[in-house]
């Protein structure tokens, strides 16, 4: 079956921390398609109001365009009704039968997953990827044990993944990515005139950035 990962979040913006997962993901899973989902709004983050989400899908799009494997989707920032990842995956498990569906958050994610939309559902639609970032700790108590049955952990030391061994609808921990990279610190930097924040993005992404003046 082939192989498609799918990465939802804000990417605000995207930086060398995202495409160094895609990258990595694609070499790890035996991936044949990366695909980044930027949310319009992420709705268990209602607190927060995000950069227009045609910024960061056109940030994306330049960031991605070197790698004809990686990625970009409008499905939620199109949608006439903004969706929830619940409905996403169900999309994307009717749009795509003949595929292996790979869901991919960060730890902080997989941290604040009790708080999304039947968010059990979430964890049964599709694999899931989880990926680890230094400073951030991941447990596993607060998910059901029937969950953390399917959970495989791929970091340092464990088992490592051999794609002809791979099952449906499994949990993967992976540290294959271990960069300490943080949207919310770029724009503070971006904000307060700190150049050091264009190292962490490519250039045509800080080029963007500067033109349209999306954080200063």
């Amino acid at each position: 079956m082939k192989r498609i990962a799918f990465y939802g979040g804000s990417f605000d913006p995207v930086h060398n921390g995202h495409l160094a997962v895609a990258q990595s993901l694609m070499v790890q899973f035996s991936l044949d398609e990366f695909v980044f989902i930027p949310a319009y709004h992420a709705p268990h983050k209602s607190r927060k109001r995000p950069t227009s989400a045609y910024d960061r899908y056109a940030m994306l799009c330049l960031a991605t365009d070197h790698d004809e494997r990686i990625t970009v989707s409008k499905m939620e920032i199109e949608a006439p009704e903004r969706p929830f990842t619940v409905e996403t995956l169900t999309t994307l498990n009717a749009r795509l039968s003949d595929t292996q569906i790979f869901f991919v958050m960060g730890a902080d994610s997989w941290m604040d997953i009790t708080t999304w939309r039947e968010w059990e559902s979430v964890l049964s639609l599709s694999n899931h990827i989880v990926v680890t970032r230094p400073g951030n700790k991941i447990a596993f108590d607060h998910v059901t044990d029937e969950i953390r049955k399917r959970i495989i952990d791929l970091r340092e030391g464990a088992n490592k993944y051999v794609a002809s061994e791979i099952s449906t609808r499994q949990i993967y921990i992976t540290d294959a990515v271990f960069m300490d990279i943080s949207a919310t610190d770029i724009r503070g930097r971006i904000h307060s005139g700190e150049p050091s924040w264009r190292n962490d993005v490519l250039p045509e992404v800080a080029k963007h950035i500067e033109k349209y003046q999306i954080y200063s």
